[in-house]
Protein backbone atom coordinates (compact mmCIF):
# COMPACT_ATOMS: atom_id res chain seq x y z
CA UNK A 1 0.00 0.00 0.00
CA UNK A 2 1.45 3.27 -1.02
CA UNK A 3 0.59 6.66 0.09
CA UNK A 4 1.28 9.95 -2.06
CA UNK A 5 0.17 13.51 -0.23
CA UNK A 6 -1.38 15.57 -3.12
CA UNK A 7 -2.68 18.06 -0.87
CA UNK A 8 -2.86 19.05 2.78
CA UNK A 9 -3.40 22.32 3.90
CA UNK A 10 -6.52 23.24 6.06
CA UNK A 11 -9.40 25.82 4.76
CA UNK A 12 -7.98 26.53 1.56
CA UNK A 13 -4.75 25.97 -0.72
CA UNK A 14 -1.78 28.21 0.13
CA UNK A 15 -0.12 29.89 -2.95
CA UNK A 16 0.61 27.06 -6.18
CA UNK A 17 -0.27 24.47 -3.50
CA UNK A 18 -3.73 21.97 -2.64
CA UNK A 19 -5.74 21.97 0.19
CA UNK A 20 -6.92 18.16 0.98
CA UNK A 21 -5.77 15.22 -0.76
CA UNK A 22 -4.01 11.92 -0.89
CA UNK A 23 -3.75 9.29 -3.30
CA UNK A 24 -3.58 5.57 -2.11
CA UNK A 25 -2.50 2.76 -4.02
CA UNK A 26 -2.43 -1.08 -3.62
CA UNK A 27 -2.22 -3.80 -6.24
CA UNK A 28 -3.00 -1.41 -9.03
CA UNK A 29 -5.92 0.36 -7.73
CA UNK A 30 -6.06 4.15 -7.05
CA UNK A 31 -8.16 5.81 -4.59
CA UNK A 32 -8.24 9.30 -3.95
CA UNK A 33 -9.11 10.39 -0.45
CA UNK A 34 -10.93 13.73 -0.53
CA UNK A 35 -10.53 16.17 -3.53
CA UNK A 36 -9.82 19.11 -2.28
CA UNK A 37 -9.17 23.05 -3.81
CA UNK A 38 -5.99 22.23 -6.07
CA UNK A 39 -6.12 18.79 -5.94
CA UNK A 40 -6.57 17.88 -9.86
CA UNK A 41 -3.96 20.16 -10.97
CA UNK A 42 -1.61 18.46 -8.41
CA UNK A 43 -2.79 14.91 -8.88
CA UNK A 44 -2.07 14.83 -12.72
CA UNK A 45 1.97 15.12 -11.69
CA UNK A 46 1.22 11.41 -10.08
CA UNK A 47 -1.84 10.06 -11.83
CA UNK A 48 -4.38 11.07 -14.41
CA UNK A 49 -7.79 11.50 -13.57
CA UNK A 50 -8.67 8.92 -15.92
CA UNK A 51 -6.42 6.35 -13.70
CA UNK A 52 -8.93 6.99 -10.73
CA UNK A 53 -10.92 3.80 -9.68
CA UNK A 54 -12.37 5.09 -6.72
CA UNK A 55 -12.89 8.25 -4.25
CA UNK A 56 -13.69 8.40 -1.14
CA UNK A 57 -14.58 11.51 1.11
CA UNK A 58 -14.58 12.41 4.28
CA UNK A 59 -17.23 15.40 4.44
CA UNK A 60 -18.23 18.31 2.57
CA UNK A 61 -16.52 21.48 3.74
CA UNK A 62 -14.82 23.21 -0.06
CA UNK A 63 -10.72 22.03 1.30
CA UNK A 64 -12.29 18.54 0.73
CA UNK A 65 -14.68 18.40 -2.26
CA UNK A 66 -14.05 21.54 -4.21
CA UNK A 67 -12.28 19.91 -7.30
CA UNK A 68 -14.89 16.81 -7.75
CA UNK A 69 -16.82 19.16 -10.34
CA UNK A 70 -13.56 19.86 -11.99
CA UNK A 71 -12.88 15.98 -12.12
CA UNK A 72 -16.15 15.24 -13.03
CA UNK A 73 -15.16 17.32 -16.49
CA UNK A 74 -12.52 16.16 -16.82
CA UNK A 75 -13.12 12.71 -16.99
CA UNK A 76 -15.89 14.08 -19.33
CA UNK A 77 -13.27 15.67 -21.90
CA UNK A 78 -11.36 12.44 -21.81
CA UNK A 79 -14.66 10.60 -22.63
CA UNK A 80 -15.04 13.46 -25.70
CA UNK A 81 -11.16 12.82 -26.75
CA UNK A 82 -12.10 8.68 -27.35
CA UNK A 83 -10.99 7.36 -24.05
CA UNK A 84 -13.71 4.37 -23.01
CA UNK A 85 -14.28 5.75 -19.10
CA UNK A 86 -16.17 3.21 -16.48
CA UNK A 87 -18.85 5.49 -14.52
CA UNK A 88 -15.73 6.21 -11.45
CA UNK A 89 -17.26 5.58 -7.70
CA UNK A 90 -17.77 8.31 -5.67
CA UNK A 91 -18.38 7.33 -1.85
CA UNK A 92 -19.73 9.22 0.48
CA UNK A 93 -22.14 9.68 3.58
CA UNK A 94 -25.65 10.50 2.33
CA UNK A 95 -26.41 12.63 5.94
CA UNK A 96 -26.33 15.88 3.82
CA UNK A 97 -28.53 15.17 0.67
CA UNK A 98 -27.88 18.14 -1.27
CA UNK A 99 -24.10 17.63 -1.27
CA UNK A 100 -24.09 13.84 -1.92
CA UNK A 101 -26.35 14.30 -4.91
CA UNK A 102 -23.84 16.26 -6.55
CA UNK A 103 -21.35 13.33 -6.30
CA UNK A 104 -23.41 11.84 -9.37
CA UNK A 105 -23.00 13.28 -12.71
CA UNK A 106 -24.33 11.74 -16.03
CA UNK A 107 -22.67 8.25 -16.34
CA UNK A 108 -19.19 10.13 -15.61
CA UNK A 109 -19.29 9.57 -11.56
CA UNK A 110 -21.72 7.59 -9.25
CA UNK A 111 -22.26 9.08 -6.24
CA UNK A 112 -22.11 5.80 -3.91
CA UNK A 113 -23.51 6.36 -0.02
CA UNK A 114 -21.14 4.53 2.46
CA UNK A 115 -22.67 2.99 5.90
CA UNK A 116 -20.38 4.20 8.68
CA UNK A 117 -21.76 1.02 10.75
CA UNK A 118 -20.64 -1.21 8.18
CA UNK A 119 -16.95 -2.06 6.12
CA UNK A 120 -16.86 -0.58 2.87
CA UNK A 121 -14.69 -2.98 -0.18
CA UNK A 122 -13.16 -0.48 -2.62
CA UNK A 123 -11.33 -2.32 -4.96
CA UNK A 124 -8.30 -4.04 -2.56
CA UNK A 125 -9.58 -1.67 0.13
CA UNK A 126 -11.30 -2.46 3.55
CA UNK A 127 -12.48 0.73 4.96
CA UNK A 128 -14.39 1.44 8.16
CA UNK A 129 -15.22 4.71 9.78
CA UNK A 130 -15.42 6.55 12.79
CA UNK A 131 -17.75 9.97 13.50
CA UNK A 132 -16.11 12.54 14.06
CA UNK A 133 -16.21 15.50 16.16
CA UNK A 134 -16.44 18.66 13.60
CA UNK A 135 -19.43 21.26 12.63
CA UNK A 136 -20.45 19.05 9.71
CA UNK A 137 -21.05 15.09 9.50
CA UNK A 138 -17.71 14.43 9.03
CA UNK A 139 -15.84 10.26 9.01
CA UNK A 140 -12.62 9.12 9.71
CA UNK A 141 -11.12 6.13 7.73
CA UNK A 142 -9.62 3.33 9.24
CA UNK A 143 -8.03 1.43 5.56
CA UNK A 144 -6.58 -1.92 5.38
CA UNK A 145 -4.69 -3.37 2.55
CA UNK A 146 -1.96 -6.28 2.06
CA UNK A 147 -1.94 -6.98 5.97
CA UNK A 148 -1.14 -2.78 6.44
CA UNK A 149 -3.40 0.06 7.96
CA UNK A 150 -3.62 3.58 7.47
CA UNK A 151 -5.64 5.76 9.59
CA UNK A 152 -7.22 9.03 8.17
CA UNK A 153 -8.67 11.41 10.74
CA UNK A 154 -10.68 13.73 8.32
CA UNK A 155 -11.80 17.00 10.63
CA UNK A 156 -12.20 16.53 14.16
CA UNK A 157 -11.24 18.04 17.76
CA UNK A 158 -9.69 15.08 19.45
CA UNK A 159 -11.82 12.35 20.92
CA UNK A 160 -11.22 9.06 22.72
CA UNK A 161 -12.60 6.70 20.17
CA UNK A 162 -9.57 7.85 17.84
CA UNK A 163 -7.56 5.51 20.35
CA UNK A 164 -8.78 2.39 19.83
CA UNK A 165 -10.10 3.00 15.98
CA UNK A 166 -6.45 3.91 15.46
CA UNK A 167 -4.86 1.14 17.13
CA UNK A 168 -1.41 -0.19 15.46
CA UNK A 169 -1.52 1.73 12.02
CA UNK A 170 1.03 1.74 10.13
CA UNK A 171 0.56 5.46 9.12
CA UNK A 172 -1.53 8.01 11.25
CA UNK A 173 -2.67 10.52 8.83
CA UNK A 174 -3.70 13.46 11.32
CA UNK A 175 -5.42 16.82 11.24
CA UNK A 176 -3.15 19.39 13.10
CA UNK A 177 -5.03 22.34 12.58
CA UNK A 178 -3.99 24.47 15.70
CA UNK A 179 -0.46 24.89 17.65
CA UNK A 180 -0.24 22.87 20.74
CA UNK A 181 -1.19 26.36 22.93
CA UNK A 182 -4.62 26.72 21.51
CA UNK A 183 -7.89 24.84 21.92
CA UNK A 184 -9.15 23.99 18.39
CA UNK A 185 -12.29 22.21 19.99
CA UNK A 186 -14.86 24.36 19.36
CA UNK A 187 -13.86 24.86 15.72
CA UNK A 188 -13.74 20.72 15.62
CA UNK A 189 -10.03 20.37 15.30
CA UNK A 190 -7.18 18.87 16.84
CA UNK A 191 -3.68 20.38 17.78
CA UNK A 192 -0.34 19.24 17.88
CA UNK A 193 -0.30 18.07 21.53
CA UNK A 194 -3.29 16.09 20.98
CA UNK A 195 -1.91 14.65 17.46
CA UNK A 196 0.97 13.30 19.53
CA UNK A 197 -0.69 11.80 22.20
CA UNK A 198 -3.19 9.98 19.71
CA UNK A 199 -0.20 8.66 17.96
CA UNK A 200 1.63 7.46 21.45
CA UNK A 201 -1.68 5.75 22.82
CA UNK A 202 -2.65 3.91 19.62
CA UNK A 203 1.19 2.20 19.30
CA UNK A 204 1.16 4.08 15.77
CA UNK A 205 3.75 3.37 13.67
CA UNK A 206 4.14 6.69 12.27
CA UNK A 207 2.59 10.32 12.48
CA UNK A 208 2.22 12.37 9.19
CA UNK A 209 0.62 15.78 10.61
CA UNK A 210 -1.73 17.58 7.74
CA UNK A 211 -4.61 19.98 7.51
CA UNK A 212 -2.00 22.22 8.14
CA UNK A 213 -2.24 25.91 9.69
CA UNK A 214 -1.32 29.31 7.56
CA UNK A 215 0.59 30.52 9.52
CA UNK A 216 3.49 30.44 12.37
CA UNK A 217 6.90 28.03 11.97
CA UNK A 218 5.20 24.82 10.57
CA UNK A 219 8.20 22.87 12.22
CA UNK A 220 7.29 23.92 15.87
CA UNK A 221 3.78 21.67 15.23
CA UNK A 222 6.56 18.20 14.93
CA UNK A 223 8.09 19.44 18.21
CA UNK A 224 5.44 19.64 20.40
CA UNK A 225 3.87 16.62 18.76
CA UNK A 226 7.26 14.79 19.76
CA UNK A 227 6.64 15.90 23.52
CA UNK A 228 3.67 13.50 23.51
CA UNK A 229 4.96 10.62 20.74
CA UNK A 230 7.95 8.89 20.63
CA UNK A 231 7.93 7.62 17.06
CA UNK A 232 8.22 8.83 13.61
CA UNK A 233 6.35 12.44 12.97
CA UNK A 234 6.40 14.02 9.33
CA UNK A 235 4.85 16.96 8.25
CA UNK A 236 2.64 16.10 5.32
CA UNK A 237 4.27 17.81 2.08
CA UNK A 238 3.51 17.92 -1.67
CA UNK A 239 3.94 14.20 -2.98
CA UNK A 240 5.45 12.84 -0.22
CA UNK A 241 5.18 9.41 -0.76
CA UNK A 242 5.37 6.15 1.92
CA UNK A 243 4.99 2.85 1.16
CA UNK A 244 3.60 0.97 3.83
Amino acid sequence: MKLTVIGYWGGYPKKNAASSGYLLEHEGFHLLIDCGSGVLSKLQNVVQPEELDAVILSHYHPDHIADIGVLQHARLIQGFLGKELPNLPVYGHSFDEHEFSKLTYKTITKGVPYNPKDILSAGPFKISFLKTNHPVSCFAMRIEAGGKTLVYTGDSSFKEEFIEFSHDAEILLCECNFYGNQNGKSAGHMNSIEAGQLAQKAGIKQLILTHLPHYGNLDELITEASREYSGIIKLAEEFLSITL
